[in-house]
């Protein structure tokens, strides 16, 4: 060969090698697929958790915005490798800041949220959690539903990033996407169906991105090859052994966890809006019935401003008729016409507890959408539009014709079963909405044939509180007696209502039972058989639910369509659902020219005692005289003689007084036992204080709060000496007379009997010497207990706490049982029997 011929030499068993720069080609599109692969994985990761909390959105705005925030967290964390850790987060914290404004300005834009920049973004940061939560499906993407999930999404693909990219651990930074998917989950709950193919593609990207990074072993021969053959086997051994452990760890788990897993898989998840409060109203939003009649005397007060848009109205069709079924705005059953009157919704009340009715509604944020229902199948649809300006009304009530479906101008929660509308943040002069409804019109030729629904699903429209007067029970069965049919109970209610009653402007706000029984039956010249719509349309629902109809009662406006809505526009009506038409309104109030016929012509309440026969008894001649029963003997008396009866009850009444004051007598000692016996010595001598002066007050001696408890004593001896006084008539008077023995302390200027005291050296006492032989009278006796030293001892307490001792409370007591013994005995025999069981001290406040 020369020199310049290439020789290749081919071994046999190989391929030939491939030239350097295919294998160097090869090798920079394996390093970027794999250097991508992580970044690609954590960034579909991220997207998929918008895609799922998408599911429960309007539209596809939201998981396109969590994208955006997917990609450019990870991108910054991708551009930003050769910076210092402690540097990437605050240039993508910037970059976060930028893209969440720009996202806010899109939501914003698409939600028709007005205001600027800064104060969409402080109202959605401060209410942004809340609002997700309390927000009704689907939610419409506006600034407050967009901003947590967007900042939620942009930090977790920034943690990822950091951790799987920086720090090459790739499994550890799956986690944050995980928990971001795992809460969207969460947050979904069981209002969207099971996210099966999000799933099942986030578990595939994981996995490539994990394989992908795996690393190929360089030497594929055996690891073991070169090692001597003991240890090669033993190696091996080990090596079999930790992978049957694990094989045995991995199979336990699936054993133990695999059935709770499967178990779960059909389960209904939590959902955890039931674990926010929603909106809350206040008592007139609750219950607006009741301010019908503060309405009915200020009529001319300017409530709201109203412009309708009826493109698919009819030509007028003359006057709406006073009786029978109308549209939820006003109008006959039928169809629209150009120039009917729109009833304007404030409130549907449900509820009613036999004293208010009340509107019951679990509010839902919502966005300008609202949920569709669907109509009935008898009945036509006609879209109305209408821009609503408030002027006075006031209250977070927010008007519309039923049923909503689009909201602009303002921010509203709703409740979807009874289509209420409220604004959180409350009514303001000046706010200007647009509402867009779906007014159904029913067909009447379908309602005498209509049933109505029954079961659990309208036990909350059917329900009859308990109480309910006995009249309006009996005017209600004799309603449903005569008329059958479901609608034919209605008909016959309405026009009852109707033909009976007087509607009036001044009558006085009130729909429980009560003011409901009064309004029917009460007297015409009391009051009664007259009220506003409030008393008319709670009669209606409440004799509806007695007869087995489902009823509520609205609450809302008549307007001609275009012009002012005044407070004298307002009313209430009943409504009644029937199976296959929906709600039903009906107009129980009576004709402007009709005068009231009396309750009395069609309804008569039964009597108390139940009329005598009406057929003739036969009249028979006495053949002899009927002999008086005074004549009777004792053999033809029935039942027990007189005098047992008698010696019976007195008897039962002695043994009941003996009861009652062997009670009183026991609660009296156990109160004096209470006193002086148990608690701590300061305790003990407030008791035997209190038993002191307990029988002062027994004795007619009772002393004030305003008194020292040396001036207590002072009254305690000087009642025991005039009692001793007042016994000189009887032979006493001299021994009552004599001074008491001191005690320490100079009473003998307290006691008048004593005389003066100038008598005795000033500061002395002028005591009497006892004649020998006397013997003591009790008012000695009570005089000579110490009385002074229990006050002493009292001033102690209260003065020097903590100080007295078990001894001085005996000694307290000791003097307390004496003293009382001794004014007992002062007293008269009866008082004296009477004194253990007088109910005094056992009622007396402290």
């Amino acid at each position: 060969m020369g020199r310049g011929q290439a020789v290749v030499t081919v071994r046999e068993g190989r391929p030939p090698a491939e030239p350097d720069g295919v294998a160097a080609g090869r090798g920079r599109v394996a390093g970027v697929l794999r250097a991508a692969a992580v970044p690609l994985a954590l960034v579909v990761m991220t997207a998929l958790a918008g895609v799922v909390l998408g599911r429960v959105y309007a539209g596809p705005l939201l998981p396109r915005l969590v994208a955006g925030a997917a990609v450019g967290s990870v991108l910054v964390s991708l551009a930003a490798r050769r910076l210092p850790s402690w540097l990437v987060a605050p240039v993508s914290v910037l970059a976060l800041a930028g893209w969440t404004a720009w996202s806010l300005r899109l939501a914003a834009a698409h939600a028709d949220v007005p205001g600027t920049l800064a104060g969409v973004a402080a109202d959605a940061a401060r209410n942004g959690i809340p609002r997700l939560l309390t927000a009704m499906i689907p939610v419409e993407p506006a600034p407050d539903t967009v901003l947590v999930p967007v900042v939620a999404a942009w930090l977790a693909g920034l943690t990822a990033a950091e951790v799987a990219l920086r720090a090459g651990r790739v499994l550890a930074g799956y986690l944050p996407p995980v928990l971001l998917y795992a809460g969207a989950l969460y947050v979904v709950g069981p209002n969207a169906e099971p996210a099966l193919w999000p799933t099942v593609v986030f578990v595939a990207v994981a996995v490539a991105g994990l394989a992908a990074t795996a690393r190929p072993a360089r030497d594929p021969a055996d690891p073991v090859a070169g090692l001597a053959p003991g240890v090669r086997a033993a190696v091996r051994v080990r090596l079999a052994a930790g992978a049957a452990f694990g094989m045995a760890v991995v199979v336990g788990l699936v054993a133990v966890v695999g059935p709770a897993v499967v178990a779960r898989v059909d389960g209904r998840p939590v959902d955890p809006r039931r674990y926010v409060e929603p909106p809350q109203v206040e008592t007139l939003d609750e219950n607006p019935l009741i301010r019908i009649s503060g309405w009915a005397l200020h009529p001319e007060q300017r409530l709201l401003e109203v412009r309708t848009d009826r493109p698919g109205a009819g030509p007028s069709t003359g006057d709406v008729p006073e009786r029978g079924p109308v549209d939820g705005d006003g109008t006959a059953t039928g169809g629209p016409t150009a120039r009917e009157p729109l009833r304007i919704r404030l409130a549907v009340l449900s509820d009613y507890d036999g004293v208010t009715w009340r509107v019951g509604a679990t509010y839902r944020n919502a966005g300008r959408i609202l949920p569709a229902a669907v109509p009935s199948p008898g009945s036509t649809v006609e879209t109305v539009h209408q821009e609503i300006t408030v002027a006075e009304l006031t209250g977070r009530l927010l008007p519309a014709v039923a049923t909503p479906r689009e909201v602009s101008g303002a921010r509203v929660a709703y409740d979807r079963e009874t289509g209420t509308l409220i604004r959180p943040e409350g009514l303001a002069p000046g706010l200007r909405y647009t509402v867009t409804s779906e007014r159904e019109h029913v067909d009447s030729n379908l309602l005498t044939a209509a049933n109505v629904p029954a079961g659990d699903s309208v036990a909350r429209v059917l329900r009859v509180a308990d109480g309910a007067p006995e009249p309006l029970q009996r005017l209600a069965a004799q309603l449903a007696e005569e008329n059958g049919a479901p609608y034919a109970r209605a008909a016959a209610i309405e026009q009852f209502l109707a033909e009976h009653y007087r509607l009036v402007a001044d009558a006085p706000s009130g729909h429980a039972y009560p003011n409901l029984a009064f309004f029917l039956f009460g007297p015409r010249n009391g009051g009664g058989q007259r009220g506003t719509s409030e008393q008319f349309a709670a009669a209606f629902a409440v004799l509806g639910r007695l007869t087995g109809l489902p009823t509520r009662v609205v609450v809302g406006f008549e307007s001609t369509g275009d012009g002012p809505v005044t407070a004298g526009d307002a009313f209430a009506w009943p409504e009644v659902l029937f199976d296959g038409l929906g709600w039903v309104p009906f107009h129980p109030l009576p004709r402007p020219d009709q005068e009231p016929r009396p309750v009395e012509e069609d309804f008569r309440p039964a009597p108390d005692d139940p009329p005598p026969s009406e057929a003739p008894e036969p009249t028979l001649e006495p053949t002899a005289s009927p002999e008086p029963e005074a004549a009777a003997g004792p053999a033809d008396a029935g039942g027990l003689s007189t005098p047992v009866l008698v010696g019976g009850g007195t008897g039962g009444l002695l043994l009941l007084v003996g009861a009652v004051l062997l009670t009183l007598l026991s609660m009296r000692r156990a109160l004096t036992r209470a006193r002086l016996d148990r608690g701590d010595p300061a305790q003990r001598i407030a008791g035997a204080w209190r038993e002191v002066t307990d029988a002062l007050r027994l004795a007619g001696h009772p002393v004030g709060p305003d008194l020292a408890a040396t001036e207590v004593a002072a009254r305690a001896r000087r009642a025991v000496l005039s009692t001793g006084r007042d016994a000189a008539t009887t032979g006493r008077a001299a021994r009552a007379r004599r001074a008491v023995p001191s005690t320490g302390h100079d009473l003998a200027t307290t006691d008048p009997a004593a005389g003066a005291v100038g008598q005795g050296a000033p500061g002395t006492a002028t005591a009497a010497v006892p004649h020998p032989g006397d013997a003591p009278s009790p008012a000695d006796a009570g005089a000579g207990v110490g009385v002074e030293e229990l006050a002493d001892l009292l001033n102690q307490v209260a003065f020097a706490p903590g100080t007295a001792t078990g001894e001085q409370a005996a000694r307290a007591a000791v003097v307390a049982r004496s003293y009382v013994d001794a004014l007992r005995a002062t007293r008269s025999r009866i008082r004296r029997l009477l004194w253990p069981v007088h109910p005094g001290p056992l009622r007396w406040r402290r």
